[in-house]
C-alpha cells in the first residue's frame, strides 16, 4: 500500500511538473494575454527573427542582390518604435560580396490578419554603412536598402502570432493596432 501510494505521488509530481514547463514554453511565446491586451517582449521577437535570417532579396531581375543576416532588434526606452540592426551583404551578377556592412532602422508596427504577423510599419532607414556599394548601382546603397525593406516589410512578419494564442482569445475580440509601450509590443484587444 505504502509503495502503491508513493508511486501515485511520484507520478502526479512529475505529470504536475510536465504540465507546468509546457505552460511555461506558451508563457515564453507570449507573455501575456491579459485581458484586453498580448504583450510581447524583445527578447520573444528576437528569437523569431533569428530563425527567420538570412535572407536573400534579388533587385533588378538578379543583377543585384542583398543578403541580410544577424538581426539584432531593440526596443528603445521612451520610443513607440523597434529599432532593427541587420548585416547586408551586396552582390551583383557575376561579383559575389561586392560589399558587406550593415544599416539599421526604426519601425513601428501592423498586423496582418493573412500572416497572422507583425510587420514593420513604415520602417525608417537610421543609417547605411555599405562602403563600396554606392558605385555599383546609380540609385546607391540607400535605395537597394529601401527597396529590400519595402519588400520585407509587406510579405514578412517581425513576428508571427502562434495560431494557439489566436484559438485562445475570446471570440468577441480582434486584434488591434499594436503599439510600442514601456519596452514591449503590445496589441490591444477590441
Amino acid at each position: 500500500m505504502r509503495r502503491t501510494r508513493r508511486q501515485f505521488f511520484t507520478l502526479a509530481l512529475a505529470t504536475g511538473a510536465t504540465l507546468a514547463l509546457a505552460g511555461c514554453s506558451t508563457l515564453n511565446a507570449v507573455t501575456g494575454l491579459l485581458g484586453n491586451q498580448i504583450n510581447f517582449t524583445q527578447p520573444q521577437l528576437q528569437r523569431y527573427l533569428n530563425q527567420s535570417f538570412p535572407r536573400e532579396f534579388d533587385k533588378l531581375g538578379g543583377l543585384v542582390s542583398a543578403t541580410l543576416t544577424n538581426p539584432r532588434l531593440s526596443i528603445p526606452t521612451g520610443d513607440d518604435r523597434l529599432r532593427l540592426d541587420f548585416d547586408i551583404g551586396v552582390s551583383a551578377l557575376g561579383a559575389r560580396d561586392i560589399s558587406r556592412g550593415h544599416f539599421a532602422l526604426a519601425s513601428r508596427l501592423r498586423y496582418d490578419p493573412a500572416t497572422r504577423g507583425l510587420h514593420l510599419d513604415n520602417p525608417e532607414i537610421l543609417s547605411v554603412d555599405v562602403p563600396g556599394a554606392g558605385s555599383l548601382m546609380s540609385g546607391g546603397t540607400r535605395q537597394l536598402v529601401n527597396t529590400v525593406l519595402q519588400e520585407y516589410a509587406r510579405s514578412e512578419p517581425v513576428y508571427r502570432i502562434d495560431s494557439d494564442v489566436l484559438r485562445r482569445l475570446p471570440a468577441s475580440k480582434q486584434i488591434g493596432n499594436p503599439q510600442i509601450e514601456d519596452g514591449r509590443v503590445v496589441i490591444p484587444l477590441q
